[in-house]
């Protein structure tokens, strides 16, 4: 027979599932997203109250980081299966804060297509890529949005800015390569760009170039003016 408690014991306007999923993330606190990682407690606490043990013992969050599995087993409630859990979470925080700092931060169009060149510059496909950034011009994502000749029918504004949205963009760069090797812009480039131009006025994310990428070169259709 299982008697240890767990978070559904509680009730459910105080579960943090049920608070993250209603309030958001943020609405949790230190010792609640702990719960939701440890998921069960002991016999006699929930994991709730294990969490906050964990917290009062160790002075804090840094155990989970400073702290070996051993030391964390130390503690009563903690077997080596949360132990576990725990040093994952610190190892994941410390690789998101690596990723954090090694973003790319642009100052040029010419940053973006050395970055790019490599990516798309030798294919013999047409690639439409976006390039997003936050507010301190750091690359954040790079994504492609479609492949084939450009168009409007295959660059839909929906699938740019889906991605610009979900990654919290601030500003995009438009790029997409052309396998002849001649970078000159065409109508319909011209079009297209004008098109998401427009969109990102109105989401509130600017569209800052169109890049067009070759094998050892570029064009930026901000330069020439042409949107």
């Amino acid at each position: 027979m299982n008697n240890y408690l767990t978070i559904k014991d509680m009730p459910t306007e105080e579960r943090p599932r049920e608070k993250m999923v209603k309030y958001g993330p943020e609405s949790l606190s230190t010792a609640e997203l702990l719960a939701l990682i440890l998921r069960t407690g002991s016999q006699e606490n929930t994991a709730l109250d294990l969490a906050n043990k964990l917290l009062t013992t160790c002075e804090g969050i840094n155990c989970l980081v400073e702290y070996s599995i051993e030391e964390l087993q130390e503690i009563k409630g903690i077997g080596l299966a949360k132990a576990t859990q725990l040093k994952a979470v610190a190892e994941l925080s410390k690789k998101l804060n690596i990723a954090r700092r090694d973003l790319t931060k642009v100052h040029s169009p010419g940053e973006v297509a050395e970055i790019l060149i490599p990516k798309i510059g030798y294919d013999h496909q047409e690639k439409f890529i976006v390039v997003v950034l936050d507010i301190k011009n750091q690359i954040i994502g790079i994504s492609e949005i479609s492949k084939g000749s450009l168009n409007s029918s295959i660059v839909h504004p929906r699938e740019v800015f889906r991605y610009a949205i979900k990654k919290s963009a601030a500003s995009i760069i438009l790029a997409h390569n052309h396998p002849s090797g001649d970078l000159t812009p065409s109508l319909e480039d011209i079009d297209v760009t004008k098109r998401l131009f427009k969109v990102g006025k109105l989401v509130g994310i600017e569209v800052l170039d169109h890049l067009i990428i070759g094998k050892d070169k570029y064009n930026s259709l901000k330069a020439q003016n042409l949107f």
